[in-house]
Formats: structure tokens, sequence, C-alpha cells
């Protein structure tokens, strides 16, 4: 099923896991990925989601399940953070929430899976979902280059993707947040998840 298939590249991710989905509801991917951030596998491990910043429904589902993740990830002990939650607005003054609608996992650039399941458990047992599911590094890469690219608004992401998501996903999320909070704008679309 779609959900083994996610458990199984969960449970083995070593450096990076990369999810973007219009939920995050599943209580079993989220403990798996809070296992992983109270123990990393590695000290390169990173965990960045991007979901919508007003999911349609569900969202004390959604923010229950990201208070379990950072949670998790301070109790690793460690300084470093290793998870991040992000969200798109549209960018420029007067900026509205993009929907983010996408059902996209990467894990290590190895494993890439796109389709209609979001991750509850409504769709991994009750709707009719398909996904494509592929162990190719080659495709996995260039899909998550590619969605970097575009989420970052730059085309040099082709590095290491903890270097990335420390040195420039995190501080254009926070900055752009802030410019939100404080300006009720931002010139560029990706925001660190608020709330």
């Amino acid at each position: 099923t779609i959900l083994e298939s996610y458990l199984r590249a969960l449970r083995g991710a070593e450096r990076l896991v990369y999810l973007e989905s219009q939920f995050l509801w599943s209580s079993e991917v989220v403990s798996i990925l809070a296992e992983k951030l109270r123990r990393p596998p590695s000290d390169a491990f990173r965990l960045v989601v991007l979901l919508p910043a007003r999911p349609n429904n569900g969202t004390d589902d959604t923010r229950g399940q990201l208070g379990v993740l950072v949670d998790a990830d301070e109790e690793s002990g460690d300084a470093t953070s290793r998870f991040l939650a992000c969200t798109l607005y549209q960018p420029g003054r007067g900026g509205r929430p993009v929907y983010v609608h996408a059902k996209i996992g990467i894990v290590d650039d190895r494993w890439l899976t796109v389709g209609s399941a979001n991750l509850n458990e409504h769709s991994f047992f009750n709707d009719t979902e398909v996904n494509v599911v592929v162990r190719d590094e080659a495709l996995a890469h260039a899909a998550r280059l590619r969605l970097w690219s575009e989420h970052l608004e730059r085309d040099d992401v082709d590095g290491d993707p903890t270097a990335l998501v420390d040195e420039v996903w995190r501080p254009l999320a926070e900055e752009q947040l802030e410019r939100r909070r404080k300006d009720n704008w931002a010139p560029h679309r990706l925001t660190l998840l608020p709330n």
C-alpha cells in the first residue's frame, strides 16, 4: 500500500526527508518521523515539510502532529534544529497563501513518491488513491532540485541538502514570516509555517 511504502522509506531515511502534502495527520508517519528527530540517524539528518498555511479542514490535526515533531526535535538534546515546517504565499503586497495541494515525498534523494494520497488515514485506508513510487537516485534528486529551485527562487540548490536547509531554507523562511508579521507582506513566496 501507499502507507507501507512511506513507512519503509521513512524508517530507512538517513539524511533527508522532504514532504509536500495537503495534510499531515497520519500518526504512523509522524511517529516514525518523531523517532528520527529524537534519535537522528546522522548529524546531517533534516526533515522539511511544506504544508498549506490554512488547510481547508483538519487544521488542529495537522498542528497537533506538527507539535509532536517539534517536541521530538527538542527532545533530541541537540542544539541543532533538524525539523522545518514551511508554507507558500504569493510574493509581494497583498500576497495570499498558496494552497499546497501536492502529495510528494523524497527520502535521501533515492526514493520518490508523487500521487494523490495525503498523509492521513483517510487517504491511506478509505479513499481510492494512487501514487507512483520509484527508487531512482537520478529522478529523486532531479525532482528535489526542481522543487527546491522553485520554492527558494534560485538555481544554486544542487549542494549538500543539510547545508541548504540550515543556510538557505531556514533563514529565508524565518525572515519572510517575520516580514509578513511586521509589514503584512513579504517579497518571497517561501515562509515559515505560522503558529
